[in-house]
Formats: structure tokens, sequence, C-alpha cells
């Protein structure tokens, strides 16, 4: 169950750009040094090594998978960076079902009016922590009417966890 943290924007960001270098360094490193231990022993003096030097870059790939899941993820330093990727992967789970939710609440579901406004709330934390206000001002409406409608049915607005049994609820619902 994924719920939505108040973060600063602007930390976010800063800890993201680290986090982002720090990654793309070690790749840089990685992918350096295997495709020079390739060539070393494999490779022809002043001949074509490409294949040595690709084959070098595609375990760096590999092995900087296997950092990402077993050890970067779980850093500190990548909290931020793990926490977008999850907001953004909750945020997908709603869209992919978006026109079901629509329909939903257009027939009063509480559970499709909670998710509605969970993805409104983690929409509106992406565009803050993305720094794209273009796109959240044009859902500013939408956004303050589902607010409304929540209020007059009396649904707690406060919305900021996503719980999988309301995704499943949607899926469930016969299309109309």
């Amino acid at each position: 169950m994924f719920e939505i943290q108040p973060i600063n924007a602007q930390t976010y960001r800063q800890q993201t750009r680290r986090s982002t270098v720090i990654i793309a360094l070690t790749f840089l490193a990685l992918a350096m040094v295997l495709s020079t231990a390739a060539v070393a022993p494999f490779g022809e003096p002043g001949g074509d090594n490409l294949r040595f030097n690709v084959g070098g870059v595609f375990v760096a790939v590999l092995l900087m998978v296997a950092l990402m899941r077993g050890y970067f993820w779980n850093q500190p330093w990548m909290a931020s960076a793990v926490y977008g990727w999850q907001l953004k992967r909750s945020l997908m789970s709603v869209t992919n079902v978006m026109h079901q939710v629509t329909a939903a609440v257009e027939r009063d579901d509480p559970r499709a009016m909670k998710l509605l406004r969970f993805y409104h709330l983690g929409l509106s934390q992406m565009h803050e922590l993305d720094g794209n206000s273009s796109d959240h001002g044009q859902l500013h409406r939408e956004i303050d009417l589902h607010k409304t409608r929540m209020e007059a049915l009396g649904i707690d607005t406060d919305q900021t966890r996503l719980d999988p049994a309301w995704l499943d609820a949607v899926k469930q619902t016969p299309k109309s």
C-alpha cells in the first residue's frame, strides 16, 4: 500500500539529481573498467575491439540492474528517487483503469471516489515535485469539483493511501 508523504519539492529535486549522478558515474566506471578488462585479454592491439567494448558495457548494464535491486534501492540517498518511482507507479495503476474509475465515480461509488481523490492528490504532488506547474493548473478545477462532490456525499477527502482493494473493486465493476 503506497502512501503520499509530505516532501519538500526543492529537497526532492536536489536528492534525485544527486542519486542520478551517483548512478550514472557508477555505470560509467563499470562500463569503462569492464570494457577495458574484456579488451585486455581478448582484444587485438590496433584491431577492431568493438564487440569486447560492447560486451563490457552489456555486463555493466547487468551489474547495474543487480546493484539497483540489491543495494542502491535501500540506500538513504536513493529514498527520494524510490519515493518518486513508487508515486508514479501508483498513479499509473490508477491511470490504467481510469475509464472504469470515472464510470464508477459517475455512479457515486465511494471506492472509486476515494481512488480518484488519491489520484488527484498524487498527481498534484508529482507535478509539484517535478516542478511542472502548467499541467497542475489545468487540473485544478476538476480536482476542486471532485473534492466538493466527495464532501457533499460525506466521504473523507484525505485520501493519501492507495488501497489495492479499491483498484480491484473498480476493475470488477461491470463496464457500462
